[in-house]
């Protein structure tokens, strides 16, 4: 058995390392700061030597995420990666991406905001990418990393599932994890697909040349007929309903005996992980839940923590209160639930947290 490989690596560094040897094709971004990384890392390791990988600086964000609604036209496994500003700007594509059906990667590593903002980390775009990121009814598959190695691990994961169930798929990072160096375990490289497998794979949808034996696949997010339309739209939520039913990941931590849960992602559940060890050592029985898909959120484990007697939810995130929303409806006003975060790039520590849950739920009832 080959050895594992082991290196000290950046979350934005892993990113690229990942999609090369998960087999991707191409990689179109545009660099802001703090994700800017991911294609300095491409362009360094020069796989188009190596593997035939495709990457490419467009002339902005918006050209960015209409390359990848190319390369995906064709079936070929294609990302890009950008910041907070830059996903704004993307955000008609990637209602189009969904629309059309068609797979593919995008890096998020957020920033403080609103506006320009700041190059801090932040969890603002919480919103942004669970609820749409873009006109019409649709859902991005959401992965939540709170590690440089699920940095990692999160790329092939997004791409399979993103080719599973023919939908652009999101990891929603920050620029904490991005900026942060830590141990990680690379995995294989493994060969980017061949021509014919990806028509073998794509056969029904993707748009690489008719061959006399199909019928013509067109790519396209257009109807003009708003029943035609309306079947299209009843047909995607299908996809999400079974997204919801099968796709659900998540962490539970300390909480099996919990009186209350902090729910935290990302780099908050980092932190919040060392709360639930500060008030576990003062006698308060907290545990934490950690959403690692973002969407489809993990509302049936936190209902059932509410069912359970758990007797108050603290959504912990820096922001000014978006997935407390998610976490409210789970819990259907059953169990009190608040909310404490930091805007603008500002992290909050454990105790502070902790502060947080003692003055807003524990000293309430």
């Amino acid at each position: 058995m080959a050895e594992k490989e082991v290196k000290l690596m950046k979350g934005n560094e892993v990113i690229a390392h990942a999609a090369i040897r998960y087999g991707c094709d191409g990689y179109f971004g545009y660099p802001i700061t703090p994700q800017s990384e991911v294609m300095e890392t491409l362009m360094e390791l020069k796989p188009w030597e190596t593997t035939g990988m495709v990457v490419l600086q467009a002339e902005s964000e918006i050209a960015s995420i209409n390359m990848l609604y190319g390369g995906a036209g064709t079936g070929k496994r294609v990302m890009t990666s950008s910041s907070s500003p830059g996903i704004s700007l993307m955000s008609e594509g990637l209602s189009y991406l969904a629309g059309a059906e068609l797979p593919c990667l995008i890096v998020n590593c957020q920033r403080g905001g609103p506006g320009l903002g700041t190059i801090q980390p932040s969890q603002g775009d919480y919103f942004q990418a669970c609820k749409g990121g873009g006109h019409g009814d649709f859902h991005m598959i959401v992965l939540a990393p709170s590690s440089v190695q699920e940095m990692h691990d999160f790329v092939a994961l997004a791409f399979d599932l993103a080719f599973k169930y023919r939908n652009p798929a999101m990891i929603l990072a920050d620029g904490a994890i991005g900026q942060m160096m830590e141990k990680v375990t690379l995995a294989p490289q493994r060969p980017r697909k061949t021509q014919q497998e990806i028509e073998a794979e794509c056969r029904d949808w993707a748009a690489y040349g008719k061959p006399a034996n199909r019928k013509r696949n067109v790519v396209t997010s257009l109807e003009l007929q708003s029943e035609e339309m309306e079947k299209v739209n009843l047909r995607l939520q299908a996809k999400y309903k079974t997204m919801e039913d099968n796709e659900v990941r998540y962490e539970a931590i300390e909480c099996d005996d919990a009186d209350y849960v902090i729910v935290a992602f990302g780099s908050s559940a980092r932190i919040c992980s060392a709360t639930v060890e500060l008030a576990r050592a003062e006698g308060l029985k907290v545990g934490l839940l950690r959403p690692i898909t973002l969407y489809p959120f993990p509302k049936k484990p936190i209902a059932e923590l509410a069912a359970r007697g758990v007797k108050g939810f603290l959504s912990a995130e820096l922001n000014a209160g978006q997935m407390v929303e998610d976490v409210r409806l789970a819990v259907n006003c059953g169990v009190p639930v608040e909310h404490y975060g930091r805007q603008g790039g500002s992290l909050f520590t454990p105790d502070e947290v902790l502060e947080a849950l003692k003055s807003k739920i524990v000293n309430r009832e």
